[in-house]
């Protein structure tokens, strides 16, 4: 693979403590940095606001569940994307960003609904409650997908995100969540997994998978999330 120098990446990172936020976006920067990114760490969307700044931006990786973004904030990522910085992230940092802004989910065009967990009689209060098996299905344009070329489906253990999307996302791979005696819907769901979006002349990559660091590490998610970084970049 060609390393480019001379990148410049931004990481923002925080919100809710439970997707540990920096040690999932550290696992990530000795990789940014072998491919020639200068990384710079922030652990709030204030720096979305310099317009100066991010106009040398070439790739945002955002690890930021839930919390706040200011109007300001929002229109400079907006606008930085539209002129050509990339934007990338996974689970719940990227996809269940930010609630407060309706323009925030049309920018990423899919958001987290829910992650429909065990049977009630086997849960015990822990995040574990969450956590059930799935597959992680590519789609036949993950094929030839740079992010996705040569990975085949694979199963996970872990929150299994179901997804409110647009028409506007380009799907590489889903995830269909079952029908259980204890749920309340009648038929199968399937929703994006991996995802990405054109914006202007920016570009979007969104994993759902990346719950906590143990699945951060399986080989295909981590694959896909380095890959998605690359090719979302300016």
């Amino acid at each position: 693979m060609t390393v480019d120098h001379g990148r410049r990446a931004l990481v923002i990172r925080g919100g809710w403590e439970g997707h540990v936020p920096v040690e999932a976006t550290e696992l990530f920067i000795p990789f940014l940095e072998e491919h020639g990114f200068e990384v710079h760490r922030a652990d709030s969307p204030a720096p979305y606001a310099d317009a100066a700044f991010m106009s040398g931006v070439d790739l945002v990786v955002q690890c930021y569940t839930m919390g706040t973004i200011k109007p300001e904030e929002l229109q400079g990522l907006e606008a930085a994307i539209r002129a050509g910085t990339g934007m990338a992230g996974w689970h719940g940092g990227i996809a269940d960003s930010f609630r407060n802004s309706s323009d925030y989910l049309h920018l990423i065009g899919g958001q987290f609904a829910c992650h429909p967990g065990k049977d009630p009689a086997e849960r015990d209060g822990s995040q574990a409650d969450n956590f059930v098996p799935y597959t992680v299905t590519m789609l036949p344009a993950a094929a030839t997908h740079p992010i996705t070329a040569g990975i085949a489906d694979f199963d996970l253990v872990t929150e299994q995100y179901w997804v409110l999307s647009d028409e506007y996302v380009d799907v590489l791979a889903t995830s269909t969540q079952k029908i259980r005696p204890w749920d309340p819907w009648h038929r199968e769901v399937t929703s994006p997994a991996v995802w990405t979006r054109e914006w202007g002349s920016g570009k979007i990559f969104v994993a759902t998978p990346g719950h906590s660091l143990d699945v951060l590490r399986d080989d295909n998610v981590r694959t896909i999330i380095e890959r998605g970084m690359l090719w979302a970049s300016r």
